[in-house]
């Protein structure tokens, strides 16, 4: 059926080209002076208040699926305050290294999850207002058009502005409706009546206002999200009322949305193309995160492929591999590393780490000694040769270079077990237990305390020989129950 060009009421039936209801007839002739003041009007439902219809509006089906994640995020999760930076993700949030590297739904499905019962409380609350209002003037068809391209709007303008952060939240698409309805509003698409047009603009825009600047204010809310949902809404809300005011123009509100998603398509490939590399390696640093070193190898490999001379990939994909064991891939990987640039200290540093599990201690104290000539004071490189050096069980020089690392950087764990190992080697005993305790400071573990048991032993203290043991074997325990 078609609707009034004035008020955007339903025609009835058989209207056989009017396009003016009966109600706007006898409005606009009362308005001209034609009819007496008494002259009753005709009683027709208003299209800018909410209708009491018995089905389920979409608003309510909107509001439904975002209950729905966050109770299944709930049930999911430790708390329902708010949920942790991975736990989101996992849900759907919009994340530049995951978005821009293939997983463009992201864009969409962070418009229904929140971080927390305060965030979604909020935006459900402005959504039931701003969407009821929204549906009853547009209809469900463009109301769903509108909400959905202002959020991914709003996320393509969070991750222009912070693409390393996840976001989440109906808040962008909410803010889309508010633009959509000020543009509507002003230039005049539906025919409201003067005092409820000047309250609701008054109030949408104190609704934009307030949040940007609370949002401002607070410092964690995504204002890129709603500044882009916020310009996407306005877009679309003025492209509809100049070009497609009346209910009956389908196909060139249809032509509108086309339009829109094309606009945020292009601009979706060209974040990839300005993120996409560096991203790229954040996935796969979330593949690692989430043990899935697999994953993160095919990653990396076709990263690879792509961009062969892209350093950054070559490094990240040589770590995986030595992660693995995989040490003549890591190899490999780390000399095409130092091909592209020469005084790369992490790759030269993780070539002789590589080297020693490949019980090649020659070649390891070759490249730490390498190591060292670019930079004297480098830790790695003394902690490196240090090692190269126990391997060939020369324990004195490994105990002068583990002392440089522990100087430099004391926090560093490791340092003190190997230095102790070297001592005990050497059966200065109170040297290995002091180095054993120390390294206890940065973290205790089960071979520290079998090096810590046997030391002790050596010196006859067996009672603190026993307690090592003990608390070795507690350790054995737990790994064994994981």
């Amino acid at each position: 059926m078609a609707n009034c060009i004035r008020c955007g009421r339903q025609l009835p039936g058989f209207t056989f080209g009017k396009k003016i209801c009966q109600w706007c007839v006898q409005h606009e002739a009362y308005q001209r002076g034609e009819i007496v003041e008494d002259a009753k009007q005709p009683v027709m439902r208003t299209p800018w208040v909410r209708r009491g219809e018995s089905t389920i509006s979409l608003t309510q089906i909107i509001f439904g699926i975002n209950a729905a994640v966050f109770l299944g995020m709930a049930l999911s999760g430790s708390t329902i305050m708010e949920f942790s930076t991975q736990e989101t993700i996992l849900w759907g949030a919009n994340w530049g290294p995951l978005t821009l590297s293939g997983e463009w739904w992201r864009l969409l499905t962070c418009v229904f999850v929140h971080g927390g019962i305060i965030h979604i409380a909020f935006n459900m609350w402005c959504l039931w207002n701003l969407g009821a209002l929204s549906e009853s003037l547009y209809g469900r068809w463009v109301y769903a058009s509108v909400y959905l391209l202002c959020g991914i709007g709003a996320s393509l303008a969070s991750i222009a502005w912070h693409p390393g952060t996840p976001s989440v939240g109906a808040s962008g698409a909410i803010f889309g409706l508010a633009g959509a309805l000020i543009a509507a509003f002003k230039l005049g698409e539906f025919s409201v009546p003067r005092s409820a047009l000047s309250g609701t603009l008054r109030s949408l825009a104190m609704f934009v206002i307030y949040n940007l600047i609370f949002g401002q204010v607070i410092g964690t809310t995504d204002n890129a999200a709603h500044v882009g949902g916020l310009v996407t809404g306005l877009i679309l809300g003025a492209l509809i009322a100049l070009i497609a005011p009346q209910h009956d123009h389908d196909m060139r509100r249809i032509a509108i949305f086309i339009g829109m998603t094309v606009l945020l398509a292009g601009a979706a490939v060209g974040l990839a193309r300005y993120h996409g590399l560096p991203l790229r390696l954040g996935r796969a640093a979330n593949f690692m995160e989430g043990h899935q070193p697999g994953r993160a190898i095919a990653h990396l490999e076709k990263m690879v492929k792509q961009r062969p001379n892209f350093l950054p990939a070559h490094f990240d994909l040589a770590q995986a591999y030595f992660n693995q064991g995989e040490y003549a891939r890591a190899e490999t990987e780390l000399k095409r590393v130092l091909d592209l640039q020469p005084k790369h200290a992490g790759a030269r540093a993780l070539l002789g780490m590589v080297y020693l599990n490949q019980n090649r201690p020659q070649d390891a104290k070759d490249t730490f000694t390498q190591l060292l000539a670019q930079g004297p004071n480098n830790a790695e490189g003394h902690y490196g040769l240090g090692l190269a050096l126990a391997a060939e069980n020369n324990h004195q020089a490994a105990i002068e270079e583990y002392k440089t690392p522990a100087r430099l950087d004391p926090q560093a764990a490791g340092i003190d077990y190997d230095l102790g190992v070297s001592y005990a080697k050497l059966k200065m005993y109170d040297d290995a237990v002091a180095a054993f305790l120390k390294e206890r400071q940065n973290g205790d573990n089960q071979e520290l305390e079998t090096a810590l048991a046997d030391a002790y032993q050596a010196k006859g203290l067996t009672q603190q020989a026993q307690e090592a043991r003990s608390k070795a074997t507690q350790f054995q325990d737990r790994e064994a129950n994981r």
